[in-house]
């Protein structure tokens, strides 16, 4: 008797589908939730499957990245992908404890040993509503690149030094004397003139 009920049993787990692997095909992203399409590789059509993400991190994965389907209730239809990976693109060489966040394009920012970070891109805009703090012991600014500040003020507590010109296109204030009108008198007991453009 207790053979027949295991057999039930064995037969009823069988039909019950596990986790598996699938391929994404489209991602839909209108929505508070994100719809995966794709195939799994035993052949599953997958349509409007969940992709479940960790909170406060988002992506959409491309076309041909692995996934880790979970079927609620042991149903395909009703699958949410738990994981995805793409070999592609992935950041190769990482050592242990190293987190990286990286993109197709090439963009990544990774957490490397010793402290220290690294960030990749083309074009960084940083968008700050009150302020932009930065506190180190040495800032460096390669030449090579365009830096611009948008700001009303600037203020830096100890030495700059620049290696090259710099172009004012308004007033200078040192020790607060302006550059634009500063009553200096000349040799010859006379008010001089503001800078005359070059």
């Amino acid at each position: 008797m207790w053979h027949k009920v295991d057999g039930y049993i064995n037969r009823a787990i069988a039909r019950v589908r596990l986790a598996f692997r699938a391929v994404i095909a489209d991602v839909s992203t209108p929505s508070g939730v994100q719809f995966v399409d794709g195939t799994g590789l035993a052949g599953e059509q997958l349509e409007a499957n969940e992709l479940f993400q960790h909170y406060g991190f988002t992506s959409v994965p491309l076309a041909g990245t692995m996934a880790v389907v979970l079927p609620i209730g042991g149903r395909t239809a009703h699958g949410i992908i738990v994981a995805t990976e793409h070999g592609s693109y992935r950041i190769k060489g990482l050592k242990g404890g190293e987190v990286a966040i990286y993109t197709d394009e090439g963009d990544s920012i990774i957490l490397n040993r010793n402290r220290v970070m690294n960030l990749t891109t083309k074009t960084l805009n940083i968008n700050a509503e009150d302020a932009v703090n930065i506190t180190t012991k040495t800032a460096t600014i390669d030449a090579s690149t365009s830096f611009t500040v948008n700001t009303p003020h600037m203020n830096t507590s100890g030495q700059m030094s620049v290696d090259g010109s710099v172009e004012v296109t308004g007033d200078v204030v040192a020790g607060d004397k302006s550059l634009v009108d500063h009553p200096h008198i000349d040799s010859l007991g006379g008010r001089t003139t503001p800078p005359l453009s070059a």
